[in-house]
């Protein structure tokens, strides 16, 4: 939730996705973030944080891709890791549907509205494994955020609204 609180805050968007990374350190509440904190759990080989517009329907059907790398019945097509991270959006999902119906009820966090599939939003993310991507690296945004913060809220701010199952 940090991580796509700055890429929101820092790239002025509607919109963060992260990758699902499993590595770093537990941060407990009241100990200070340091920049090694930081880097335990950004340091990769694409760094670059991307800010593009994005339709609705393309951010649902990332989603839906993600979400079949998982729970796809088949386990020869599980490619396991973990459910993309999302900031500024909330949603429901249902593992047990098929690809294309696993995810729904998008909504923008901040208004409430839902994500309407032919409307633009413009969404920060990171890890985009392109070449040629412009924008800063993780780790620099996540510490220029946490500078300016000062303070950071350990209360935790999911995007899943529902996992029906």
């Amino acid at each position: 939730d940090l991580i796509c609180a700055a890429l929101i805050e820092e790239r002025d968007t509607e919109i963060a996705l992260s990758p699902g990374f499993w590595w770093g350190t537990s941060l407990l509440p009241g100990a200070p973030i340091t920049v090694e904190d930081i880097h335990n759990m950004t340091s990769i080989s694409f760094p670059e944080v991307c800010r593009s517009p994005m339709t609705g329907e393309r951010l649902k059907a990332i989603m839906e891709d993600v979400a079949d790398n998982l729970f796809n019945a088949d386990p020869y097509y599980q490619q396991g890791g973990d459910m993309i991270r999302c900031g500024g959006v909330g949603y429901t999902i249902d593992p047990r549907r098929s690809y294309g119906q696993r995810i729904a009820d998008m909504t923008l966090l901040k208004s409430g509205q839902r994500v309407e599939a032919g409307q633009e939003y413009m969404v920060a993310s990171w890890a985009c494994g392109a070449d040629n991507v412009e924008g800063p690296p993780i780790w620099d945004l996540v510490e220029r955020y946490v500078a300016r913060k000062k303070v950071i809220s350990s209360a935790p701010v999911s995007a899943i609204l529902k996992i029906d199952r």
